[in-house]
């Protein structure tokens, strides 16, 4: 298995909205105009959802082809502007097979997935790339229930896709037709009745879910608190499981309490197994949509901060959203939710969205793009030096992506900063693009993936790629992992450009040698130095050599022998070799 080929030339143009088709299927709420600027007295909540959000319900005339029409809009519109939210109200929906391109989510609205059935599929396959579908990136699948045609779903994606809430009463199969290459993947508070069959996908990652079964695995595997999952194994097959999560919570998201739209916001759960919804109504909180400021692009900074001052939560609806200064969310237990990707762009080099050292806050469903002046940091949790405990109520971050070039110049310092204590990082993907527009190794710089400097912070499904130092840099306390994937940035020019001082390359994942406690299961770091393939990398991972620090289940990859590792964590660990593309891995360390 090798890395992916340059993708070609792909559409740029402006995704158009469907007037017609939306005049027709936006949802139906309260509108009251939007307060913009100093001289606003009150900011209103609730009101529409914009043209991109498309309501269905079981009566609506042509939903297949109102669907493909988005798809056709979508599928190969890897860099465009185009975002959309499709959802279904409760009830069942036969011979649908929604296909889901870039930039779209799908998603049913009752509190339950079995509120909302397909007799049909919902399915991501590599048709627009050749049948490769290492890049099916940002799309999302959720709270749905299926019936497939076939009695197999196909959901073949890469980073960024999640697939959360649903109910296949069937097979799954996360490879595209013709079986080629595929780089996902994430699975949370799913109930999957049939086999699931990563086939060709290198690496997955499952959470609190439900499985009939798991056909195989290429490099890592990963499952926390899953019935139905394999044993431990790893490496050979290289699954990595663990009976429980120890702490999570589920994404928040937009339902219907009868005509009245709401957002559920589900509790935090301790040691998970299985889905929160299989035994019935789901722990949690609802909150009105006339309690949060609907954000459509084009609304200011200074709005949205005010927004949040006066009590408001927020929902950014699907489009792109330029920001001139940062979003400040400093009150405790605020909800941010986008739809359909919803994009943020700072502009003039500032922090997109930063948190105050506060209780709560739920960061959901967005993607933040870096602009043209560099930023010194993109997201940031808590203030410096924060010290305040929230385990009782942690800050959550779920589905947070984060993009440096690739759909124009951009550029950061560090995409993502964890200052406070108990924060949940539950699937993000942290992409310094190694395609697209904007790349280079200094047109697009950013030298940090994630940086952690709060205690007792939690990472469940974590992805972070192609930074020009560290990826992953971890200084707090008590951190703990459960699945990284990582690849090192492809176009070092040569090995002066990585040299760390004595040390052959920055690792893709660092553990200070301050820290004294810290813990990984099933984390793997790939290389590909295609402009250079004599670069040679020390280690995928560092760190201190103490009781309290241990990893289980690492590898590292030379993919197609374009540059090779020494070891895989500090000293430990086979060299990789050849051009064969064979992980080097460790089971246990120290």
């Amino acid at each position: 298995m090798q890395a992916p080929p340059t993708a070609p030339p792909r559409r740029r143009n402006r995704i158009l909205g469907f007037a017609a088709i939306a005049a027709a299927l936006l949802i139906s709420a309260p509108t009251a105009p939007a307060a913009y600027g100093q001289d606003a007295q009150e900011i209103v909540g609730g009101g529409d959802l914009g043209p991109n959000v498309l309501v269905f319900d079981p009566s609506t005339p042509d939903i297949q082809g109102k669907v493909d029409e988005v798809f056709k809009r979508q599928e190969s519109a890897q860099f465009g502007d185009g975002r959309y939210a499709l959802f279904f109200k409760p009830g069942t929906y036969n011979n649908i097979n929604a296909q889901i391109g870039f930039y779209t989510s799908i998603a049913g609205l009752g509190l339950n997935p079995d509120d909302t059935t397909f007799n049909g599929d919902v399915t991501v396959d590599a048709g627009w790339f050749g049948g490769n579908a290492t890049q099916n990136f940002w799309r999302s699948a959720e709270n749905l229930a299926l019936n497939p045609v076939n009695g197999t779903d196909r959901w073949a994606v890469a980073q960024a896709a999640p697939f959360r809430r649903m109910h296949v009463r069937g097979g799954l199969n996360l490879a595209p037709d013709g079986y080629g290459w595929a780089s996902g993947g994430y699975i949370a508070d799913s109930r999957i009745d049939g086999q699931v069959a990563p086939y060709s996908q290198q690496q997955w990652y499952t959470r609190d879910s439900s499985v009939g079964g798991w056909n195989n695995g290429v490099w890592n595997m990963t499952f926390s608190g899953v019935e139905g999952a394999p044993a431990q194994s790893f490496p050979e097959p290289p699954y990595t499981t663990l009976d429980t999560t120890p702490v999570s919570r589920e994404k928040p998201f937009l339902y219907l309490d009868g005509d009245a739209y709401k957002v559920f916001v589900p509790a935090k759960r301790t040691d998970a197994r299985g889905t929160s919804w299989g035994n019935g109504t789901p722990q949690g909180e609802s909150i009105p949509l006339d309690r949060f400021y609907v954000v459509k692009p084009g609304a200011s900074a200074e709005t949205i901060n005010a927004a949040v001052e006066q009590g408001l939560h927020l929902l950014f609806t699907p489009g792109v959203h330029h920001v001139d200064r940062t979003i400040e969310i400093d009150r405790a237990d605020t909800v941010v939710l986008g739809l359909g990707l919803a994009t943020v762009v700072p502009d003039n080099g500032v922090t997109a969205i930063r948190t105050g050292d506060v209780d709560g806050v739920k960061l959901a469903g967005l993607l933040v793009d870096a602009g043209p002046t560099n930023s010194d940091t993109l997201i940031e949790i808590g203030p410096k030096g924060a010290t305040a405990s929230h385990a009782d109520n942690p800050t959550s971050l779920q589905d947070v992506f984060v993009r440096v070039g690739g759909a124009g110049a951009g550029r950061a310092t560090s995409a993502m900063v964890i200052n406070s204590n108990d924060t949940i990082i539950d699937h993000t993907w942290l992409w310094r693009a190694d395609h697209g527009e904007g790349v280079g190794w200094e047109t697009n710089r950013a030298d940090h993936g994630l940086q952690v400097n709060g205690d007792n912070v939690l990472a469940t499904g974590l992805f972070v790629e192609h930074f020009n130092k560290y990826d992953v840099r971890w200084s707090g306390e008590n951190g703990r992992t459960i699945f990284f994937q990582n690849e090192k940035a492809y176009d070092a020019p040569d090995q002066a450009a990585i040299q760390n001082g004595d040390t052959k390359g920055f690792a893709a994942y660092k553990v200070d040698d301050s820290v004294n406690r810290h813990e990984g299961w099933g984390l793997g770091s790939y290389c590909y130095f295609n402009v250079d393939p004599t670069i040679r990398q020390d280690h995928g991972f560092q760190a201190p050599v103490k009781p309290g620090v241990k990893f289980h289940d690492l590898l590292v990859v030379s993919l197609g022998g374009k540059g090779q590792y020494e070891h895989v964590i500090n000293g430990t660990g086979s060299p990789t070799s050849g051009s064969d593309t064979v992980p080097s891995q460790v089971v246990s360390f120290p």
